[in-house]
């Protein structure tokens, strides 16, 4: 569902050009928390559980709830959800908190919420226990496949481009989007954080039940880290083309799990950083 809030909002300024001012209007991204509640079983009671706060842009908020619990292996997929919706308690109606309802709040692990912030924080853990923390989750290395020609990859950063309708507007907004092979652009989401457009794009295809994604590849505008790297890995997606640079943890997490990283991707070119043997001949 996507949210009825607006995704961008006016704002008023001061353009100066050439040694002059003039008053103008202009429009932003807008950016605000969305928490995520579980409805699990404590007792003999069901309750809600906050798993998380994020900042977001308004739209597709449930599809981002779905990615970030399936890629931060809070749910195991599609089946594990029965609904999911706004706070009801809210007066007036702000959408900003989700709620999950669980097949089976019984069977939920309330020891994974401790994981997961182990994951996403990064106070005093280094590599190697983030790669073995990966592993412990379950995810393992993917096959190989699926050969993706080089002029496809070439392509990307326009498609990603001309696919960006609240970039066109704002000029501040991140994309992350999926592809098959041959280039053609499956879904695309924007975000103002670059890990929530991944988690849009994973939780759009999980909510249609078609994950694992291991004949596709996922783009991103911007660059990749070690959380695009394991989303993309969770959901089955065997390379990741951005059009930055990629960071230490994101070449070591491709290494290890058989996946294929692209960065600085560009009309005229692009760099492999690990798998080229996904890369199709010149």
């Amino acid at each position: 569902m996507i949210s009825p809030k607006r995704n961008t909002s006016p704002v008023d300024l001061a353009r100066h050009r050439d040694g002059s001012s003039e008053s103008a209007r202009d429009v932003v991204t807008v950016e605000e928390p969305m928490e995520i509640r579980l409805e699990v079983l404590e007792g003999d009671r069901t309750v809600e559980k906050s798993v998380s706060v994020t900042m977001r842009t308004p739209g597709d908020d449930f599809e981002l709830t779905a990615g970030f619990l399936f890629t931060e292996r809070l749910i195991d997929g599609r089946d594990a959800v029965v609904d999911l919706s706004y706070c009801q308690d809210e007066e007036p109606q702000e959408y900003n908190i989700v709620t999950v309802r669980l097949r089976d709040p019984a069977a939920f692990d309330a020891t994974l919420l401790n994981r997961n912030f182990y994951m996403t924080s990064s106070c005093g853990v280094c590599g190697k226990a983030s790669l073995e923390a990966i592993e412990i989750r379950g995810c393992r290395p993917l096959p190989d496949g699926p050969v993706v020609h080089a002029d496809v990859i070439r392509s990307i950063p326009d498609a990603l481009r001309r696919a960006q309708p609240v970039f066109d507007r704002t000029g501040g907004i991140h994309a992350a989007g999926l592809f098959d092979p041959t280039g053609e652009l499956v879904v695309l989401k924007e975000d103002v954080g670059r890990h929530n457009a991944v988690d849009k794009v994973i939780g759009h295809q999980l909510l249609a039940d078609r994950v694992p994604l291991m004949g596709h590849f996922l783009a991103v505008s911007g660059r990749t880290s070690f959380e695009i790297m394991q989303k993309a890995l969770a959901a089955g997606i065997p390379m990741v083309v951005a059009v930055g640079a990629p960071s230490s943890l994101a070449v070591d997490v491709a290494r290890q799990f058989n996946m294929t990283l692209i960065g600085f991707t560009k009309p005229d070119g692009f760099n492999v950083y690990v798998g080229p043997k996904r890369v199709g001949n010149e």
